[in-house]
């Protein structure tokens, strides 16, 4: 049977031993999630041709966005066209359903949840349609994500100005309902003042097309509006770019041209479903530079900020220090405690140079710098970007919420509302990080309130209330950039008055008089303290087996990490260094996102839609395809660990249950080889017989397509132990990892070879040490916990000397690194082990700092480990490349083996896509002669056999260019001790 899982003991979990029920996660009581109406979801499926999915995983991938709000649909709809959705909507008529149109889910203020039919447009209707260069135009479906907008018509030399922070993953048809704005607003304005032509469906199933001269207003809407033409124009604040609260009636204004598209951008799905938008495009400045200037303050920059209108940039955005907390990052920045980032254009690069220049010679600033190389723009525009997830936690790591992310003010009075803002905060005992578009006087802030509790979301209250109140008193607009959503409509009075709010019901009804399309936002809208997320989230921790040390040790916490900004779901191959989400860019599935599965996670929590808790097949199924790369833990704004959260669950899952047989075979691999390994040369024979290795694979759950590892003739540890070490005692330990002990011993006899070559006498731990890795990945944590405990009593002599641990499999590494103590989060010994262990760059560059190592002077291709991009850093590992000559970069992303994932049956298809988003295809792109370099064994076994390319752990390339090693010592020489004691475990 499977390891039993629940409480752990004094030295490896929980103090207090709680214990919950398998299935059932500790889970608090909810209100019950609406039950789907079988009528309703037949009808469909007979309407619509695309998907129909009423079942509980689809309907609980998309309760959230990227706001504090959760609401519980009946039933999921993939559009394939137009006229599927004018079927859905009429099928929704007929049964009185609910609708609301979803793109990339990632708004702020609630408006992309519902509690009828969702209509997912990002799944099929996801098309350029045409581009007219010479119009300056371009014609696209609304499940179109913004970068790929922005791709097809790169080539003309155009782009779509409006840019969010998540123009990776958001969609044309939510920029157009939360009438979307972006760091570049200031030079192109909002998605209102780009848009050209809407065509869209309404609730009562007209297809209207809306452009200027009220084309496309449904009846009535002309008379509104030249009934109420002195409100209308007296309501607006004025002398305010981001204005995009309430619904946008003064662009129906004659004067304005009486552009029903334009007042239709910023509806947030109340008003009809857009299936065809026309947008206007604008020149791409053909080179680009960045001013960077530094001031005393956020209110200073902020004051700043209009001066430089005058002077044309594209961009003025604002931050300050507390939102920038990487020292790298921090390095890169002229002198202060507050920065304005300033991008110019050019049609030259010496021109895009001297527009920054001028910048910083107008700038009454502290300090600046011009960045004009690519490389640079964009290390430091990554930081504004992530800021969304980056400010989900303060600086000491408490959560902070949206709810106030985006009010906007008049430029000119953006340094007073920021003092005032401050004080607000102060007077409520809650903190925030402001930062954002200061150049149009636009704020982000996320702010620490404690939703979870009834007193916290009081306060949440009376602070939404007071800050409103400011907002207006400053002249500005409630929402900036996000719209409305359930987090500010509520408060519209304010800001425009009941005689204004009163018109933007009776706008909304000539357009919906059913009021069926998104119930609850702008029009009528739900209390704003409504629909919260925590609320259905259980009121004490979960019993869990890994400590969770930065969420408090409670699970619960740590999967509402996740706020939704969807970084995990970019298209397309990985940009930089960047991991996550490969098992997303493989199969294009929410489900298959971080995002999409700390949902799942969130929903087994409440119990609600996913009732089966730990027992859950929907996020059994959604975790399946997570490779476990880790990449989340760092590339994810908010720092969710996937990884981490699919070992707890399969702990829980198969607790007293029979498991995969993967996960016995895999799972037990480091005893199974030790047992193995006398037999190497029989087993490796019987592999090669077709049959017998076919029954040996579906025996272990192996894929049919794989092919079986070959065992080494001897292993590491028999190496070691035969060998005579140098003179002296070690200066560090070798770790015998599993992969490198029993299939490629020559990489650890490599690393050998180079340490004492660079004067590092070296030995292999006593007894029997194993990272766990196998064990945790297959959610064996029990196994995992005893098999640490064993290993860490191991190493107690070592612990005591205090030298470090090189350790050549990054994977086994992160393992020590980070499961080891999360585990074990009550052994110091633990913690200790962590701290000890080194990468081989790592251990070269500590303990022989001056030793040059030999020069290869040729490129270099292969990958960068996942694991130790996530969690080691491979900053070490370029420099002693660079120092040895080797050029180039390794690819980012993840191999698509990883440990047994690739291995398991079922998961050939997905392992192979991941590695032809960007391994394979760089290896195939390498010049003859090009060394290829994988530090990991998954890595290098990956590309032997998709590839049929032979690549190299580093320490086995420099080992191989070193100089002859000295004669073996005389016959009759007294020999040295052995440099190893028994064999380990792995």
């Amino acid at each position: 049977m499977g390891d039993t899982g629940g409480r752990s003991d004094a030295r490896g979990g929980r103090p207090d031993g709680r214990r919950s029920t398998p299935g059932r996660p500790g889970r608090r009581p909810g209100r019950g999630a609406p039950v789907p109406d079988a009528g309703l979801v037949r009808a469909l499926g007979a309407a619509v041709r695309g998907e129909v999915d009423a079942g509980p995983g689809a309907r609980a991938l998309v309760t959230m966005d990227a706001s504090n709000y959760r609401r519980v649909p009946l039933a999921v709809v993939a559009p394939r066209d137009a006229d599927d959705i004018a079927a859905a909507l009429a099928v929704c008529r007929e049964h009185g359903a609910p609708v609301v149109a979803r793109g990339g889910g990632t708004s702020i203020g609630g408006q992309a949840t519902g509690t009828g039919v969702v209509l997912d447009l990002t799944r099929h209707l996801r098309a350029v349609l045409d581009v007219d260069a010479a119009a300056r135009t371009a014609t696209v479906q609304p499940g179109v994500v913004l970068d790929r907008l922005r791709e097809a018509v790169r080539p003309y030399g155009l782009t779509f100005g409006p840019d969010p922070s998540t123009h990776s993953r958001c969609t044309l048809g939510g920029m157009i309902g939360n009438n979307a704005c972006g760091a570049h607003s200031v030079a192109w304005g909002t998605t209102a003042d780009n848009v050209r032509e809407l065509t869209v469906h309404t609730y009562r199933g007209a297809a209207l097309r809306l452009g200027p001269g009220g084309r496309g207003a449904p009846e009535g809407v002309a008379e509104l509006v030249r009934g109420h033409l002195a409100a209308i124009r007296t309501g607006f604040p004025p002398g305010l770019p981001r204005r995009i609260s309430g619904y946008a009636l003064d662009a129906l204004l004659p004067e304005r041209g009486a552009d029903t598209a334009r007042a239709f951008c910023g509806s947030e799905g109340t008003l009809g479903v857009v299936s065809e938008a026309v947008v206007r495009l604008v020149e791409e400045p053909a080179a680009r530079a960045l001013a960077v200037l530094g001031y005393a303050d956020e209110s200073a920059a902020a004051e700043a900020a209009p001066g430089l209108l005058p002077l044309g940039p594209l961009t003025v955005e604002g931050m300050a220090q507390d939102l920038v907390r990487d020292p790298a990052a921090r390095a890169r920045l002229p002198r202060g405690a507050a920065w304005l980032f300033v991008e110019t254009g050019g049609v030259t690069p010496a021109q895009a140079a001297a527009h920054a220049r001028a910048v910083l010679r107008a700038a009454d600033a502290l300090d600046g710098a011009v960045v004009a190389d690519p490389a640079g723009r964009r290390a430091l525009w990554r930081v504004r970007e992530d800021a969304a997830g980056t400010a989900t936690r303060t600086p000491d790591g408490a959560e902070a919420w949206p709810g106030w992310e985006d009010c906007a003010v008049p430029p000119a009075r953006l340094g007073p509302y920021l003092r005032d803002f401050r004080a607000l905060l102060a007077a409520h005992g809650l903190r925030g990080t402001p930062y954002g578009h200061f150049g149009d006087g636009c704020v982000h802030a996320r702010i620490d309130f404690r939703l979870d509790d009834p007193d916290g979301v009081r306060r949440f209250r009376r602070f939404s209330e007071e800050l409103a109140d400011l907002v207006v008193a400053h002249g500005g607009s409630l929402s900036g950039e996000h719209g409305d959503g359930m987090a500010r409509a509520e408060l519209l009075p304010r800001m425009y008055g009941n005689e204004l709010v009163a018109l933007f019901g009776r706008f909304k009804d000539l357009w919906d008089p059913d009021g069926a399309m998104n119930p609850g936002v702008l029009a009528r809208p739900a209390p704003l303290d409504a629909n919260l997320r925590f609320d259905v989230l259980p009121r004490t921790p979960v019993d869990v087996a890994f400590g969770y040390p930065d969420d408090g040790g409670d699970f619960g916490t740590a999967v509402r990490r996740c706020v939704g900004v969807a970084k995990c779901r970019t298209e397309g191959p990985a940009a930089g260094p960047d991991v996550m989400c490969p098992s997303y860019r493989a199969t294009g599935e929410e489900r298959h996102s971080t995002r999409g599965r700390a949902r799942l996670l969130h929903e087994m929590l409440a119990g609600e839609v996913v009732t089966g808790g730990w027992r859950s097949p929907e996020v059994r199924d959604a975790l399946d395809l997570c490779l476990s790369c880790k990449g989340c833990r760092s590339d994810c704004p908010v720092g969710v660990d996937m990884a981490t959260y699919k070992a707890e669950f399969l702990h829980h899952h198969y607790a007293g249950r029979l498991r995969p047989a993967a996960h016995y075979a895999m799972g037990s691999l480091p005893a199974l080889l030790r047992l193995a390994a006398p037999a190497a040369p029989l087993l490796n024979a019987a592999a090669r017989v077709r049959p017998l290795a076919a029954l040996a694979k579906r025996a272990a759950g192996v894929a049919p397509e794989r092919e079986l590892p070959v065992l080494a003739r001897g292993t590491f540890r028999a190496w070691a132990s035969r060998r005579t070490a140098p003179e002296g005692a070690p200066r560090a330990y070798v770790w015998p990892d599993t992969f490198t002990d029993h299939f490629t011993p020559s990489v650890g006899r490599a690393a050998v070879t180079v340490l004492e070559a660079a004067g590092v006498p070296v030995a292999l731990p006593p007894g029997r040490v194993c990272c766990g890795l196998t064990y945790v990945s297959t959610g064996r944590l029990d196994r995992a916990r005893a098999v640490l405990r064993r290993t860490l009593d191991a190493l107690d002599p070592v612990l005591a000397r205090g030298l470090p641990l090189v350790v050549l499999e990054p994977s086994c590494a992160a393992a020590l690194r980070t499961d080891l103590p999360e585990l074990l989060p009550g052994d110091a010994r633990a913690r200790a082990v962590a701290g000890s262990v080194r990468t081989f760059a790592q251990a070269l560059e500590e303990l022989a700092p001056d030793w040059s190592p030999p020069r290869l002077d040729r490129p270099a291709a292969g990958q960068t480990h996942c694991h130790q991009h996530a969690v080691l850093g491979d900053a070490a590992e370029r420099r002693l490349r660079e120092r040895a000559g080797l050029t180039g970069e390794l690819s980012g992303g993840c191999c698509g083996l990883a440990g047994n994932f690739g291995f398991e049956r079922g998961h050939y298809e997905v392992s192979v896509a991941c590695a032809e988003d960007r391994l394979l295809p760089a290896v195939r792109a390498a010049a003859p002669g090009t060394e290829l370099l994988a530090d990991g064994f998954s890595c290098r076994t990956q590309l032997a056999q998709l590839a049929g390319a032979r690549a190299r752990h580093l320490a086995e390339v420099l080992a191989e260019a070193l100089p002859a090693a000295p004669a073996a010592p005389r016959p009759g020489a007294p020999p040295r001790p052995p440099l190893a004691g028994p064999a380990s475990d792995g």
